[in-house]
């Protein structure tokens, strides 16, 4: 089901620019860690019995120390793309990298490839989301950039040599397919609903 025109206008405001078909698409910043540190912090009697309490202050600190910045005047990545020519920028929040994903292509018109294991995510984030039984890539994930570019292997390495957590997962094309691999598995990515922990009553 397409947007409206008034519901697509509302969502291009959203983004930072158009992605361009042959687009290489980078995250930059770890995915989900402003929902597993919040969900540390409000259940953390729970998982000290599963979890050592070094473990539990690691998670409690991801976006503090990988996330790239909660806004974009203090986010560390949105300059560097700028400067690197990227041709769309997008600073992730609820509903994670799989909304933000589904943001970027309705608000481009572009179709896309996406290998969800290059996602850049940190093991406690994994850990966590397996005890609660939640979705990583539908959690949450302020402080994440999801941004397309020309070139992404050399701003992934730039990155990189700044502290940070980034990958390129994937490519953008001039179909109507979007694609998310997993293995030997592939799936349309779907509109997104609320964030995961909204459903749960955060």
């Amino acid at each position: 089901m397409k947007l409206g025109e008034k519901a697509l206008e509302a969502l291009r405001a959203e983004i930072d620019g158009r992605l361009n078909p042959g687009d290489e698409l980078i995250v930059a910043g770890p995915v989900a860690a402003e929902g597993t540190a919040w969900i540390t912090e409000n259940n953390r009697n729970r998982l000290r019995a599963v979890f050592a309490e070094r473990f539990l202050e690691d998670a409690r600190r991801l976006p503090e120390v990988y996330g790239t910045g909660m806004k974009e005047e203090n986010n560390k990545v949105w300059e560097m793309a700028a400067k690197a020519g990227a041709s769309a920028r997008y600073l992730m929040g609820e509903g994670g990298f799989l909304a933000a994903l589904w943001k970027m292509a309705e608000a481009s018109g572009v179709g896309l490839e996406v290998d969800l294991r290059s996602v850049p995510i940190r093991q406690e984030t994994i850990e966590i989301c397996e005890i609660f039984d939640v979705n990583p890539y539908k959690l949450m994930s302020g402080g994440s950039v999801l941004l397309g570019i020309q070139g992404g292997d050399a701003f992934v390495q730039e990155l990189r040599r700044e502290g940070i957590m980034a990958a390129v997962i994937g490519q953008t094309n001039s179909g109507n397919d979007r694609l998310l691999y997993s293995g030997g598995n592939a799936r349309y990515l779907e509109r997104p609903g609320n964030d995961v922990m909204q459903k749960r009553g955060k």
